[in-house]
């Protein structure tokens, strides 16, 4: 059963290519939309360190997460939630992960922020950082299994 679980989660986190950013400073909450690439339970974004939500994750590094489309019809309702942790990624190896990541889901988006022949584009993305969102509970939702259906992950040491 953990194992399908899993599986189900790694392929719906795969198909998938934004995520809600649910961070808060203080007592204030705030959302964020973004796209990301997963490597296992890790999923990579980069975004401005000036940001609402990176000025948040500098202050306080948890996170709730939701990955889902835009379901018109409840019973077919599918999606991730996950608690979880974001660190900006610094290491040379986590930046190659997060590279490769990115790569492997947006070839084409990729090429174009690398080139610089591609002007603006390249100048922002020299000034983004990627972030990894670690994931501690993910819970995964299918109403097609039942009304309400949600089963419960807990990652640990040996799953990230």
């Amino acid at each position: 059963m953990a194992e399908e679980l899993r599986r189900q989660i790694l392929d719906y986190m795969e198909s998938h290519n934004t995520m809600t950013l649910a961070t808060c400073q203080g007592d204030i909450p705030w959302a964020a939309t973004v796209f990301y690439a997963s490597d296992g339970f890790r999923l990579y974004f980069f975004s401005a360190p000036d940001s609402r939500h990176c000025q948040n994750l500098a202050m306080n590094p948890r996170v709730a997460v939701t990955i889902q489309e835009d379901y018109h019809d409840w019973r077919k309702i599918k999606g991730i939630q996950l608690e979880g942790k974001v660190a900006a990624v610094s290491s040379l190896l986590e930046k190659g992960k997060a590279m490769a990541a990115y790569l492997r889901k947006y070839p084409e988006v990729m090429k174009i922020f690398t080139d610089p022949a591609s002007g603006a584009l390249h100048r922002a993305f020299l000034k983004v950082k990627f972030y990894c969102v670690v994931a501690e509970r993910i819970y995964y939702i299918d109403n097609e299994q039942g009304f309400g259906k949600r089963q419960e992950l807990v990652i640990g040491e040996s799953t990230k």
